[in-house]
């Protein structure tokens, strides 16, 4: 019997370790229950690079990578964009699909929406993160992006 007992505690402790994993707070969009939605954040990447692993969530149609404390979160049903004078770039996915962002630098950070793409999908990352890193990793969110319907371009 005491055998039992020695293996039931480093099994909770295991346990209450997995629990600490706090999900990233994030809003959902005001089309997140798309069914596209749903494709596109299990399609993201497992990780955006060094030191940016995927991080859960706590809203529908959403992801996030990086530190918890300052987080890059994705956010799929976004208000889709109409004509803009805002910047608008073309990134080109290695061997795949190249998808139209564009690009708003704010106060905190960066903003890359999805242009031309429904359901619209939205890249907020900090600026502490923009500061420190190239933001090419933008490209390899292009296979899970391009399962949205393209239906214009930047040009």
């Amino acid at each position: 019997m005491p055998r039992i007992r020695l293996l039931i505690a480093p099994v909770a402790g295991v346990v209450a370790l997995a629990g600490c994993a706090a999900a990233v707070p994030a809003q959902v969009a005001p089309y997140a229950t798309d069914p596209l939605c749903a494709s596109v954040v299990l399609a993201m990447p497992d990780s955006l690079g060094d030191g940016l692993p995927q991080r859960d969530t706590t809203a529908q149609a959403t992801t996030a990578w990086g530190d918890p404390a300052a987080p890059l979160v994705l956010r799929c049903g976004v208000e889709p964009l109409g004509p803009t004078t805002e910047r608008c770039q073309t990134v080109e996915t290695p061997g795949g699909p190249s998808v139209d962002w564009v690009i708003v630098e704010g106060d905190d950070g960066w903003t890359f929406t999805t242009y031309g793409r429904e359901p619209a999908v939205e890249l907020h990352v900090p600026a502490t993160v923009a500061a420190e890193r190239s933001t090419a990793f933008v490209d390899q969110l292009g296979p899970a992006v391009a399962l949205t319907e393209q239906v214009r371009s930047c040009v």
